[in-house]
């Protein structure tokens, strides 16, 4: 049987969020190599080489398999959106300590990170993160570019809108809707759907509202 060898791997964004991202794929046996980024780090704790630039380097990279290590939801949907153009869709990174059943449904650019659970019939988007820990119950839809961080909790049937980030140890009770854009603080508890573009902390859950600024005054 002929056995087709896997690219090494580059990533994009080299700083801790990567680090967790490359220790995630070598322990799913993927050899990482090469990395994007603005300039050239001076702390490279995995020895790996500097390519440049994401965007002036598309032809080096075809060379490779490629996986966007940023966070930010906005900025990880801005590379995957401009690479796929050019190199097709970036891998997913699984730890395999994760637990994920086989009923999940997931796009690419995904992260799942070590020790984190899946339930039956979970829809993940493209480019999500599944922090460390986290917990997500059967029939939760992920929506694309989410990040979920270390040890939250969603309970069944949870609907996460786009580019919402749901902070640490929070939990989302069961049948909630999400909205896109939503900034879960971290411990939360969301007992009520929240619509696109909050911004809620506390148990219960409640939004923070910005006060308005205050008008300067103008000398006569």
């Amino acid at each position: 049987m002929k056995t087709t060898l896997k690219k090494p791997v580059a990533i994009v964004g080299y700083s801790g969020h990567a680090y967790v991202i490359i220790d995630i794929l070598l322990s799913a046996g993927r050899l990482v190599t090469a990395y994007c980024d603005q300039e050239e780090k001076e702390f490279n704790p995995y020895h790996l080489i500097y390519l440049g630039k994401e965007s002036a380097v598309i032809n080096r990279l075809k060379k490779f398999d490629y996986f966007a290590c940023v966070g930010h939801n906005g900025i990880r949907e801005k590379i995957h959106n401009n690479l796929s153009q050019f190199l097709g869709n970036p891998i997913n990174a699984i730890h395999p300590s994760a637990v994920i059943s086989a009923s999940v449904k997931m796009g690419d650019g995904i992260m799942i990170a070590a020790n984190a659970t899946l339930n039956p019939l979970v829809q993940l988007g493209r480019g999500v993160i599944c922090n460390t820990s986290t917990s997500i119950d059967h029939e939760c839809i992920i929506g694309d570019f989410c990040h979920i961080a270390p040890g939250a909790v969603l309970c069944g049937n949870v609907t996460i809108g786009k580019g919402s980030f749901i902070g640490a140890n929070s939990v989302i009770r069961q049948g909630i809707h999400i909205g896109n854009n939503v900034i879960i603080g971290a411990g939360t508890v969301v007992v009520k759907d929240v619509p696109d573009n909050a911004t809620v902390i506390g148990n219960p859950a409640r939004s923070l509202v910005k006060k308005p600024a205050r008008k300067q005054l103008i000398a006569a």
